[in-house]
């Protein structure tokens, strides 16, 4: 037999041999990705100047939300913190009073702390939160050069006053004439996340409104618990 065709047909073999390595095998399909990265034109991003768009599902700074007339969405109840699997959230609840309501429920978060150290940013937090008090923008910026310096508390997470709205503490008078459905389902999720329709909140009728927030003296009103 010739010697180019022994040539030809030894590279034919040892071709088809590479296209089985590279698409039947889990080694090789692992090696075809950089060897396609590899004839791909490079891509410079110009960052920070012109940083690239995230994905809109990407996992960045949390934030806590507020209510349209700027009650927070908070209600101490600490979910957030035990669905954690990196132990990076620290949340201790306090009673609202009649005369200073930081939310809608029986509770609020006195005190809230992320500690971006060991948070993995996976999104379980988010998952676990009843109220949609708690998000992940897509702000990847925050890093610092020292541990102190990533641990943010609720000042810095909680999101600004909507316009119209109050800084909290609010009296709770205030807050049943508004008669507003705090607990509306899709209410709860902030207006200025897109990927779904989101319904505002709407007035509620004053039976609604009471259970919300009751009467002072009224029985159901459990103070302290």
């Amino acid at each position: 037999m010739p010697a180019a065709i022994v040539t030809v047909l030894t590279f034919l073999v040892l071709v088809a041999l590479a296209w089985l390595f590279l698409t039947r095998t889990v080694l090789g399909r692992g090696f075809s990705v950089p060897l396609r990265t590899m004839l791909r034109a490079p891509e410079t991003a110009q960052y920070p100047e012109q940083p690239r768009p995230v994905q809109p599902r990407f996992h960045g700074r949390h934030q806590l939300n507020r209510y349209a007339d700027g009650l927070e969405k908070c209600i101490g109840c600490e979910l957030c913190a035990w669905a954690c699997p990196a132990d990076a959230i620290y949340v201790q609840g306090e009673n609202n009073t009649p005369q200073a309501r930081y939310s809608p429920g029986e509770r609020y978060a006195e005190d809230y702390q992320i500690n971006y150290n060991r948070c993995i940013l996976c999104g379980l937090c988010i998952e676990a939160c009843p109220t949609r008090a708690l998000t992940m923008t897509h702000d990847f910026e925050i890093s610092a050069d020292n541990y102190d310096a990533l641990v943010w508390t609720k000042d810095q997470l909680l999101s600004p006053v909507p316009p119209g709205g109050e800084d909290t503490p609010h009296p709770d008078r205030e807050v049943r004439a508004r008669g507003l459905n705090y607990y509306g389902g899709l209410a709860v999720t902030p207006p200025t996340l897109h990927g779904g329709r989101f319904a505002p909140a709407t007035p509620a009728s004053a039976s609604r409104a009471a259970q919300v927030v009751p009467e002072v003296g009224d029985p159901t009103h459990r103070k302290g618990r």
